[in-house]
């Protein structure tokens, strides 16, 4: 590291103008009710002025990991290779690692609570793992609730902006010893995939776990009905391209932004009107639907 203390970090952004920025970008469960959003902004700033910051998230349910690892997941393909700085936290102050991650497309710095991991499998893998201690890269504190503003920020900046090499963060780690995420997979059977809702965006749109091609390996066929059993109820739904295949207020399947097939109600809210959720198991098949259910 060239420089020797946190406070030097925190204090001055002073750094030769020959010396490279990466671009930092920021996922969190913070809101934006509160200053936490801001204040993580002004340690990135101050640390690597030079350094853009993107805001890829911050409205993540409080405290759900899963949520945090799959928009980020969702994400990093579309994001500038840099570092990338997510904290969706509920063991903070506890014995849980902190950690930052060497990958082909840049580094990763959060708690290893799983949410970094679906991301770093989808563009390669971690090359090396450290676990981050030297009090140089953190922020002076008097507690041990806030790590995104006092450790996380820090050192990602101090990454993005060549102040340090990953090493001077901390000792190295097994990078097989980080805490996985477990995604569920869907179960393919020769007429139906069972599925699970994996998100539910602010329109309503309900993403499941199931790939195109998992639809077509049962004999789905773009263009035509369906079968969606959601709890007791079976619908017959069309699988589409666009919402506007559809009339208003009508159920679609389609294939999302990120690939998947998700469930939507054109103008309308496909968690309401279908009574999904995330977590909840989804049922596609080809049969005849017993009993379909129009949607107002």
């Amino acid at each position: 590291m060239t420089r020797s203390s946190g406070d030097d970090l925190a204090k001055t952004g002073t750094y030769p103008e020959s010396m490279p920025t990466a671009p930092i970008s920021v996922l969190t469960d913070f809101g934006l009710d509160d200053e936490f959003v801001g204040v993580i902004h002004g340690v990135l700033a101050t640390i690597a002025p030079d350094s853009r910051v993107i805001d890829i998230a911050h409205n993540v349910e409080r405290g759900n990991v899963r949520a945090g690892a799959l928009a980020l997941m969702r994400s990093v393909q579309y994001l500038p290779n840099g570092v990338v700085v997510a904290v969706v936290d509920p063991g903070v102050g506890t014995d849980r690692r902190a950690i930052a991650a060497q990958t082909p497309w840049g580094h990763f710095v959060g708690p290893d609570n799983g949410l970094l991991s679906p991301a770093v499998a989808l563009i390669g893998g971690a090359s090396s793992v450290v676990s981050i201690e030297n009090p140089d890269v953190m922020l002076p504190t008097h507690g041990a609730t806030f790590d995104g503003r006092d450790l996380f920020a820090p050192a990602a900046a101090v990454l993005a902006a060549g102040e340090a090499e990953l090493a001077d963060l901390g000792p190295a780690v097994d990078p097989d010893s980080l805490t996985p995420l477990l995604l569920p997979l869907c179960e393919v059977e020769e007429t139906s995939v069972t599925a699970q809702v994996w998100w539910v965006d602010r329109f309503g749109n309900a993403q499941t776990n199931v790939s195109p091609e998992d639809l077509k390996s049962i004999g789905a066929v773009p263009g035509q009905m369906v079968e969606v059993r959601i709890g007791s109820l079976v619908h017959s739904i069309p699988w589409v391209f666009a919402y506007g295949e559809v009339g208003e207020g009508d159920p679609l399947v389609h294939v999302d932004s990120s690939g998947l097939i998700a469930l939507a109600v054109r103008g309308g809210r496909a968690d309401e009107a279908l009574g999904v959720a995330e977590g909840l198991p989804v049922v596609f098949g080809t049969g005849r639907s017993r009993r379909s259910i129009p949607v107002a």
